[in-house]
C-alpha cells in the first residue's frame, strides 16, 4: 500500500464523517429517501454559523480526495 493510498484512505474517512456532520436542508434522511415534496436541490439556503464551517470543509475535503483518487491511480 502506497502513502498516497493511505492518505486516500484517511481522507475519505474524515469525508465521511464530514457529510454524517452536516444539516440536512430538507425534510432529513426519510425525506431523501421517499422522495420528499419539498426537496429541490437549486433551492437557495442560507448556511450559518457551524453548517457554514462544516460545508466549506467538506468541499476542501472532496476536492482534496478527487485530486489524491488521482494521483494514486497514476503513481
Amino acid at each position: 500500500m502506497s502513502p498516497y493510498e493511505i492518505i486516500l484512505l484517511i481522507i475519505s474517512f474524515m469525508l465521511i464523517i464530514l457529510a454524517l456532520l452536516t444539516g440536512g436542508k430538507s425534510q432529513g434522511a426519510s425525506g431523501a429517501i421517499t422522495g420528499g415534496t419539498n426537496m429541490n436541490i437549486f433551492a437557495k439556503t442560507k448556511e450559518r454559523g457551524v453548517d457554514k464551517i462544516i460545508s466549506y470543509i467538506t468541499m476542501v475535503a472532496a476536492i482534496i480526495f478527487f485530486l489524491f483518487a488521482i494521483l494514486a491511480n497514476y503513481l
